[in-house]
């Protein structure tokens, strides 16, 4: 009889393991289960969630589109003979302002613009004429025209605002910095004239063709 009960006790253990596996069983199942459908039920609130994130974004730093007119009118064709002898880079510090002064903190506009840009001098060979060429025995007389600028530009690529400065109650004008580049344009050249730039372009031009005229047979040439 002991026996027996040994017995009856060793399978109730047995079935109370075996419940108690059944049961954690279950529970990893269910919780598996529960956690995959709380997922396939958040995920389209979670795409959701991030298309309307990403189209704020797009509204708030909009991305611009370029779409030139597919119609395009040429003016102007001109046939050009442009000796081109000399070429300035210039960087410039151009300051605009605007109402400065005691009001300033409260009223005005300040700008810092570095400006970097290029001229380019020669001399246009188009107004040489046949009555600008005179052979005197062996000597052959050039009457030269003038250098002048043929570009006076700012490179964009390289140019940039440094610092603006805009009073408390004021906006910035948006017509400040094209005012700027304008104005950088015209130093840009001052400086290139001032420092000699025709002058050296000339000399270029007149050594550069003197070697050509050698070349076609004139040893002796004489620019006037």
């Amino acid at each position: 009889m002991e026996k027996q009960g040994n017995i009856g006790r060793t399978i109730i253990i047995i079935l109370l393991i075996a419940l108690l596996v059944g049961t954690i069983g279950a529970i990893i199942f269910l919780t598996v289960g529960i956690r995959q459908t709380i997922a396939s039920t958040f995920s389209p609130i979670q795409d959701a969630n991030q298309t309307i994130s990403d189209q704020v974004n797009q509204l708030l730093h909009p991305t611009p589109t370029v779409i030139p007119d597919p119609v395009t009118i040429i003016r102007d064709v001109q046939s050009m003979a442009r000796l081109e002898t000399i070429q300035y880079t210039v960087e410039k510090v151009i300051t605009a302002e605007v109402n400065q002064g005691v009001f300033g903190p409260l009223f005005g506009d300040k700008l810092l613009f570095v400006a970097h840009g290029y001229v380019i001098a020669g001399v246009d060979l188009s107004k040489l004429t046949v009555e600008d060429l005179e052979l005197d025995g062996d000597v052959l007389r050039v009457q030269l025209p003038d250098a002048e600028v043929f570009v006076a530009t700012l490179n964009n690529d390289d140019s940039y605002v440094y610092d603006r400065t805009t009073g408390l109650f004021r906006k910035s004008d948006p017509d400040l910095e094209t005012d700027v580049r304008q104005a950088a344009e015209e130093e840009i050249l001052n400086a290139a004239l001032e420092d000699g730039i025709l002058a050296q372009a000339q000399v270029n031009a007149e050594a550069f063709l003197e070697r050509l005229f050698n070349d076609l047979g004139y040893d002796y040439v004489l620019f006037e």
